[in-house]
């Protein structure tokens, strides 16, 4: 009983929007859709694709050179001899006469960034041969029956007797 009257209430106000209309909104949209697609249909035959894109809305011209040149340079750096040294290990240069008077940053930071990647991956192969030069130690030494804890009590005895030593002489 409780739930008949709401949905009267509900139908009788215009909160919610009738279904009747919709398809004359639909037929409407569709018509709109329709009128864009023709319109730009045309435009496509006379026209230039890459226009309709937004790529360019000028005319292409390619007999012309460009008037104008550039003012703006890159900045160049003269290198020191330790970044020759580099440029010469990252492997951009061959020999120290082959490398120009002044590079560019961006060949310097490319050819630093190279050297630390090398000097990284030296530092893992060094500690890779380290953990294994210890592992084989350590079972060297298990061998010998020789462990931290023997030669921990071996020193603090050899202590003991120093200080008894010592106490005796006193």
């Amino acid at each position: 009983m409780l739930q008949s009257s709401r949905i009267s209430h509900f139908e009788r106000t215009s909160d919610f929007p009738s279904l009747k209309h919709f398809p004359s909104f639909l037929g409407s949209c569709f018509r709109l859709c329709e009128r864009d697609v023709s319109s730009s249909l045309r435009l496509t035959r006379n026209t230039d694709l890459k226009s309709m894109r937004g790529f360019c809305t000028k005319p292409q011209e390619t007999s012309k050179a460009p008037s104008y040149t550039y003012s703006h340079k890159v900045p160049l750096h003269k290198p020191t001899d330790w970044e020759k040294k580099i440029l010469i290990w990252s492997g951009r240069f061959k020999k120290e006469g082959e490398i120009p008077e002044t590079v560019s940053f961006e060949m310097l930071d490319a050819a630093k960034n190279k050297f630390r990647v090398k000097i990284s991956y030296l530092m893992i192969a060094l500690t890779v041969a380290g953990c294994i030069l210890m592992v084989i130690e350590g079972k060297k030494a298990a061998q010998r029956n020789e462990s931290l804890t023997s030669l921990n009590l071996e020193k603090k005895a050899r202590l003991r007797e120093e200080a008894a030593m010592k106490a005796k002489t006193e």
